[in-house]
Parts: C-alpha cells; structure tokens; sequence
C-alpha cells in the first residue's frame, strides 16, 4: 500500500493559520505555534492516515521524545489529548495538549493529571484504577506482577487523597491534596515530560526551525 499524498501548506498558509490558533492556545505565542504546525505536519507524513496522529503514533512520541514508559499511561494522555473522541489527535488537538503538557500553570496539570488518571472518564479516580496504573508503573523488567505488594501502599495513598471519606478520588480530592503537597501530582504514574525533556523538544522544533 502507498502512502497517502498530502499537500503540503505554503509559508503564507502556516502563517494565517498560526496567527488564529495562537488566539486559541494560552502557552505559545504566533512564531512558536507555526513551528508547531510545521513539526505537525512531519510528524503526520509517518502515518498512512491524514485524519490525525493515530494512538501507536503517539504512543511512539510520548516514549522516545518525551520519555513515558507505562502503556497504560500513554493511552490515557492520548485520550486526554483527543477532545473528540474520534480515535486521531488532529492538529489544533495536538497543539492545545501541547501547550498544557509542554507549559501548563499548576492548575492545568493538576485538571490534566486528573483526566489522565480517571481511564473509565466518570470524574472519579478509583483504587482500582490507582492499582492498574502503579501495578505497571513500579514493574522492572524480569519482575513478577507487583499486585499484591502494592495493594497497601494503594490504600495508605487513597486514605490520605480522599478528603471527602467516600473511598474513591474526585478532582476536589485530588487538587486539594497536590496544593497540599506537590509532588503527589503525578502520584499514580509519570504523565509528564522532565525539564530536560521540555528544553531539548523546545529546542528542536522552535530554535532549530526559526533558522529555516
């Protein structure tokens, strides 16, 4: 099967396009969001799809740029990122998610670190779903399944998030305990790149194309 032509958009194109989706996006300013559609549309000449980046396709990123490792994880930030539901992330989806996940205020990671984490979408975070996602978080490879030996800490950490003693998360319950501490934002999983991450994909599509 041949791969699917597409045409490929003019300077003039990505910047009337930019200058729109820069209103829309809170984190990038015009420059950086026509880099972004330019690294876009690369990205999509590797798919045989012109609907969007498929769910392996970005799977293939959040692993090798971004650095995610849980499979579980990657599929739940693909859902985040896909508004619509329709199985592709399009670009305007891409560059929204990006602006969260590459420059997101606390706020926003917090709301975005809730969806991921809430896999069934019903605005609840359960033990269960705390257990599958620790269980392949905290797997080395050659290990046997961690099930049983983090059943405790998964009840000692629910304990302390539910505030509302109705032994399941709401986001209430999960922003109430990050603003409390930090560092349990990503509590159940890394769905966030590192600094470095951040800097070295920055520079790559913004600096790097600003010179072309």
């Amino acid at each position: 099967m041949l791969p699917l032509k597409r045409s490929k958009m003019s300077k003039r194109m990505v910047q009337k396009l930019a200058e729109t989706m820069s209103k829309q996006v809170s984190h990038f300013n015009k420059a950086e969001v026509g880099c972004l559609i330019r690294d876009f549309h690369v990205l999509l000449e590797d798919t045989r799809t012109v609907s969007g980046l498929d769910r392996w396709k970005v799977r293939s990123i959040l692993h090798n740029t971004f650095g995610l490792t849980n499979d579980t994880i990657m599929d739940a930030v693909f859902r985040t990122f896909d508004k619509d539901n329709d199985g592709f992330i399009g670009m305007g989806e891409w560059i929204e998610g990006l602006s969260i996940f590459l420059r997101g205020t606390l706020d926003e990671r917090i709301k975005y670190c809730f969806q991921v984490y809430d896999l069934n979408g019903d605005h609840y975070i359960t033990r269960e779903e705390i257990l599958q996602m620790l269980r392949y978080s905290l797997r080395l490879p050659g290990e046997e399944d961690p099930y049983d030996g983090i059943k405790d800490l998964v009840e000692i950490t629910l304990k302390r998030m539910d505030h509302d003693h109705d032994d399941r998360l709401s986001f209430e319950d999960f922003e109430r305990s990050v603003k409390e501490v930090n560092h349990v934002l990503e509590a159940f999983g890394t769905c966030l790149p590192t600094t470095s991450r951040v800097e070295t994909f920055e520079q790559s599509v913004f600096q790097v194309q600003a010179k072309h």
